[in-house]
């Protein structure tokens, strides 16, 4: 009953409104060294926009820099002093947009937004003049240059892997040895019945970090996606998803009886929505507020923006600790549900 009447509502309500390219109310950030009546007037258009939100007032690039390392901000609109003046003296004036392009695809849209409303500000104040006033607009893309794809594709694809290999295969597993009634030979041995469930985790720990070192060997040799930051924090929190993924996956098992429940819930309760709330594929800051709130409970959103911030950016621990300090509750609090659920009689 409830895929039959529940999965179109959820469908229609996901689909229609979180699953979208288009990027709204992006945070932006603004450094004015001419504050003069034409900048001004062009932020207002800019925060007036539904596409930006100005976020922070920058006075230096080392703030913008900074900005763009805590993920705070998406694009910077930098213009120079005497801005006005070149415009009334010189007809040109100079402005720069700096994205971060660790996602090019929202990179592109938002440089394409702010372009567009400097060239209807342009044409609107030229009017009536006889010499057109010209607004040059220049790009900087950072951490992507070149805008590849697979610097955004790297990230998603490792935290799709360790979520089905570790959670799905985790939890059927166990479940399997419900079914067969294997686990009550292996419940009624010396071990204690914890140690012999978190024994079926260890192999799939063991063939996630394989798969680790397998993505990234491929995404640097074969890809091109380099590693700016360190490889060990790198495996390190890599590892930390692996064992959330786990936990989750003996959670799993600890409430179901079945394998086809255990595959369900694993798909539907943790695959979609590491494929839809993450931010991976659509722009979390895009989807309605309800949306928005669930995605803080899907592990995958923190271990991509981790990925992200080492891998692409080149940050340290202190750029992600608040990311990783997530994780380990997560990891320490689905672990401990699991030990709670787990019948030691299961009959």
């Amino acid at each position: 009953m409830f895929i039959l009447l529940g999965m179109p509502v959820v469908q229609i309500v996901i689909f229609g409104f979180a699953l979208t390219n288009e990027v709204k109310n992006a945070h932006i950030a603004i450094l004015d060294a001419s504050k003069d009546a034409a900048t001004a007037s062009l932020i207002t258009e800019l925060n007036a926009s539904r596409y930006f939100d100005v976020e922070r007032y920058c006075t230096d690039y080392k703030q913008i820099d900074d900005e763009f390392k805590k993920g705070t901000i998406k694009l910077a609109v930098i213009f120079p002093a005497h801005f006005d003046e070149d415009l009334q003296h010189f007809n040109t004036a100079q402005v720069q947009l700096i994205a971060d392009a660790s996602d090019p695809n929202v990179a592109n849209t938002l440089t394409s937004y702010a372009s567009a409303i400097i060239i209807d500000f342009q044409n609107r104040i030229t009017e009536n003049k006889k010499l057109p006033y010209t607004i040059n607009t220049q790009l900087r893309m950072l951490y992507n240059p070149q805008l590849k794809g697979a610097f955004n594709f790297v990230p998603g694809v490792m935290a799709m892997v360790l979520l089905l290999v570790c959670t799905m295969m985790t939890a059927i597993t166990i479940v399997k040895e419900k079914e067969m009634g294997t686990m009550e030979i292996m419940l009624v041995s010396p071990m204690r019945p914890q140690i012999v469930v978190l024994a079926k985790a260890v192999p799939y720990l063991l063939l996630s970090i394989i798969n680790i070192i397998t993505i990234l060997l491929l995404s640097v040799y074969v890809l091109d996606v380099p590693i700016n930051g360190s490889v060990v924090l790198l495996m390190l929190e890599s590892i930390l998803f692996t064992l959330v993924s786990l936990s989750l996956g003996l959670l799993i098992s600890a409430g179901v009886a079945s394998q086809q429940a255990a595959m369900f819930i694993s798909l539907i309760a943790l695959f979609l929505p590491t494929i839809m709330l993450s931010g991976f594929m659509f722009p979390i800051e895009n989807m309605p507020l309800p949306l928005r709130v669930v995605s803080h409970i899907v592990p995958a959103r923190w271990y991509y923006t981790i990925v992200k911030s080492v891998m692409i950016k080149g940050l340290g621990i202190q750029a992600i600790l608040k990311e990783t300090l997530i994780l380990a509750g997560m990891m320490l609090f689905f672990l401990t549900m699991a030990v709670k659920r787990f019948k030691i009689r299961l009959a």
